[in-house]
This record gives C-alpha cells, sequence and structure tokens, in this order.
C-alpha cells in the first residue's frame, strides 16, 4: 500500500493527518506544496487546489477525513492500533 500526503507549511489538519498515520502505524511519503511548487502542480493537474490530501494507491481523500482514512486503509471505526 503506498501512502502519499500533500501537504503545507502551517497547516493544522495535515499535521493531524500525519499524527494519525503514525499513530496508526503506516509509513508515507509527505510531499509538502509550500516546499516545492512541483507537488502543488501535480495537484491541479489532478483538479485538487488545496491541502491536505492524501492518496493511498489511486484512491484521493481529500482534507480531514479520519473515517475515511481508516476506511482507506481498512481499518474499522472500533480498531485500536
Amino acid at each position: 500500500m503506498k501512502i502519499i500526503l500533500y501537504s503545507s507549511t502551517g497547516c493544522s489538519f495535515c499535521a493531524k493527518i500525519k499524527k494519525d498515520l503514525q499513530e496508526w502505524g503506516y509509513e508515507y511519503e509527505e510531499r509538502n506544496v509550500t516546499e516545492n511548487e512541483a507537488f502543488f502542480n501535480d495537484l491541479n493537474e489532478k483538479g485538487i487546489y488545496s491541502v491536505p490530501v492524501t492518496f493511498i494507491d489511486e484512491k484521493a481523500i481529500i482534507g480531514y477525513r479520519p473515517n475515511q482514512l481508516r476506511e482507506a486503509l481498512g481499518l474499522t471505526a472500533h480498531t485500536q492500533v
């Protein structure tokens, strides 16, 4: 499973996703659009103009959606990780 998080510097929702992924034991690649404009351009080409965006394989989860994130990772709301 490949996880890519598009984030920006100072984004509180991005920080929450990073914390969740770490607590759940998942490794991910972070692509900070503030530090690298090419990452923002990658999102624009997909019709996405804001962060956070978490790609799990090819599925995009836009915004901070912990329940959708858990579901895409195969976790249930009651799973203790």
